[in-house]
C-alpha cells in the first residue's frame, strides 16, 4: 500500500550520541545574568535636591524677615577702625588695633566718638565690633545729622554675651539726612576692660545679611572645657544658628516627602522612610563639615601653641600656664617628703588643676564646693595654697590667717605673688 509522505518532513531525532543542535545566535534570548543593571543615582540625587530646595526656601524666608530695606542696595559697607575713634569720656588707650577702655568717667559713663560721612538712606544699620561689655550696662548709639545738627539722637543697643548686636535704624525717624557724627555711650560698672575694634555702617541687603550669618557659622570656636561633649558652632552670638536652619530645612523636606508619598507616590524614587533617612544624613553632613573645618583650624592653633616645646614649656603655654608656674615655685618650697597640702580657689578648675600639679604630695581640694578647710582640720606642718580665692586675709605682724569671717589659724607666709600665696601652718 502506498505510504503517505508528510508535506513538511520532520528532522530525524538525534541519536543518544549526538549533541543537540544549537539554536541560531540571532534567536537566543539574552541572559539577565550577563547584562548587569547600571546603578541608579536617581534616588540619592532626588534627596539631595529636595534638601537643597528646602534650605533655599528657609534662607529666603529668613531674608524676607531679616533684611530691613532693599535686597540689592547699590552701596558697599563702610568701616572705621579703632584708630579713627576718640575716647571722649572714660580712661583707656589704643592697644594695637583695639581701643581698650579700662574705666568710665566719674559719672560712670564711657563715650567713644567718630566723624563719619554717609547718607542715612544708604545704610540701614550700625554694627560695633566690641567685646567684654557688661550685660547689665546701658548702651546707646548716638548720632547727629545734617538735617537737624543741633539735635542729638539716640537708640538702644542690645548687649549679648559681652558683644553688641547690630542696631537697625532704617525705620527710625531721626535717621535722616547726612550723618555727621556717631558715638557709642556705655553707662555702668566695668568688670573688665571693654575692647572696641571697629564700627561698620551696613546697607544690610540680602548679601550683607547672609554674609554675616555665614561668617558667624564659620567663626573659629576654640576648644574649651565642654568641647569633649559638644561644639556649639561658630560665633558666641548668632542671629540664625546653623543647627536651627538645618533642623528647619529637615522638617520642611520631610513634610514634602510625606506629602509626595501620600498624593504623588509615583514621583518618589524610593520608600518614604529611606528618603527621610537620607535627608537626615544630608543635614548631618553639612553640620559635620562645619565641625571638621573648625577642627582643622584647632589643629593649626594647637600646633602653633605646643609644637616643638618641652613638657614644661607646654604647661606654661597652656591656658593655666600662670597657675602651673606658681605650683612649680610652690613645689620647690614644699619639703621633699610628701606633706599635707590644702588647695583653695574660687574656680573648681583652678583648685583641681593646682592639686594635680602638686602631686605626689598629700593634696586636698574640694572638687565642687568653694569652701575653706575648717580651722580644727589644720595642724602644725600642714600647708595651705591659696589661688585667686576671695575672703582670705593674712596679718603678717601677728602671723594669723583669717577666712570666712571667724576662722583663724597661725601661719607663716612662704610664697606670694598677686592673687596667689603659700602658707605653712604653725
Amino acid at each position: 500500500m502506498p505510504t503517505d509522505v508528510p508535506d513538511h518532513p520532520q528532522p530525524a531525532a538525534p541519536s543518544s550520541g549526538d549533541a543537540p543542535p544549537e539554536a541560531p545566535s540571532a534567536t537566543r534570548a539574552p541572559s539577565s545574568a550577563q547584562v548587569p543593571a547600571a546603578p541608579s543615582l536617581r534616588g540619592p540625587a532626588a534627596v539631595i535636591l529636595l534638601f537643597a530646595l528646602a534650605l533655599l526656601v528657609c534662607v529666603a524666608a529668613y531674608l524676607a524677615l531679616a533684611v530691613p530695606g532693599p535686597w540689592f542696595p547699590g552701596v558697599a559697607a563702610k568701616t572705621w577702625a579703632a584708630q579713627d575713634m576718640t575716647l571722649t569720656r572714660g580712661d583707656g588707650a589704643l592697644v594695637g588695633s583695639e581701643l581698650v577702655i579700662t574705666a568710665p568717667d566719674p559719672t560712670g559713663t564711657v563715650l567713644v566718638t567718630l566723624t563719619p560721612d554717609l547718607r542715612s538712606g544708604d545704610y540701614a544699620g550700625i554694627a560695633w565690633l566690641v567685646t567684654d561689655v557688661p550685660d547689665q550696662a546701658d548702651v546707646r548709639l548716638l548720632w547727629r545729622s545734617g538735617y537737624r545738627p543741633e539735635q542729638l539722637n539716640n537708640a538702644p543697643v542690645t548687649v549679648e554675651s559681652g558683644s553688641l548686636l547690630p542696631t537697625v535704624l532704617v525705620k527710625d525717624p531721626a535717621w535722616v539726612g547726612r550723618i555727621t557724627g556717631l558715638a557709642l555711650a556705655v553707662r555702668g560698672t566695668l568688670t573688665k576692660p571693654i575692647r572696641i575694634r571697629a564700627v561698620t555702617a551696613k546697607p544690610m541687603g540680602a548679601a550683607d545679611v547672609l554674609g554675616d550669618r555665614v561668617r558667624e557659622w564659620l567663626t573659629f570656636e576654640g576648644w574649651s572645657g565642654t568641647s569633649i561633649n559638644t561644639i556649639t558652632g561658630g560665633a558666641d552670638v548668632q542671629d540664625l544658628p546653623l543647627p536651627l536652619l538645618l533642623a528647619t530645612a529637615l522638617l520642611l523636606a520631610g513634610g514634602a516627602v510625606a506629602a509626595i508619598a501620600r498624593w504623588l507616590p509615583r514621583f518618589l524614587p524610593m520608600p518614604a522612610a529611606a528618603a527621610c533617612f537620607g535627608l537626615f544624613v544630608a543635614a548631618w553632613l553639612v553640620a559635620d563639615a562645619r565641625w571638621t573645618w573648625n577642627l582643622v583650624r584647632q589643629v593649626e592653633a594647637t600646633a602653633a601653641r605646643y609644637a616643638g616645646k618641652s613638657p614644661q614649656s607646654k604647661h606654661l603655654a597652656a591656658v593655666d600656664g600662670t597657675l602651673f608656674a606658681f605650683t612649680v615655685r610652690a613645689r620647690a618650697t614644699l619639703p621633699e617628703a610628701p606633706a599635707r597640702v590644702f588647695v583653695v580657689a574660687d574656680e573648681p578648675y583652678l583648685r583641681n588643676r593646682a592639686a594635680y600639679h602638686l602631686y605626689p604630695h598629700n593634696v586636698y581640694a574640694e572638687p565642687r564646693a568653694n569652701s575653706m578647710p575648717r580651722a580644727e582640720w589644720l595642724r602644725p606642718g600642714d600647708w595651705l595654697l591659696v589661688y585667686q580665692r576671695r575672703g582670705v586675709q593674712y596679718d603678717a605682724a601677728a602671723g594669723k590667717l583669717r577666712w570666712d569671717g571667724t576662722q583663724t589659724a597661725s601661719a607663716e607666709l612662704k610664697l606670694f605673688e598677686p592673687g596667689a600665696a603659700l602658707f605653712l601652718i604653725r
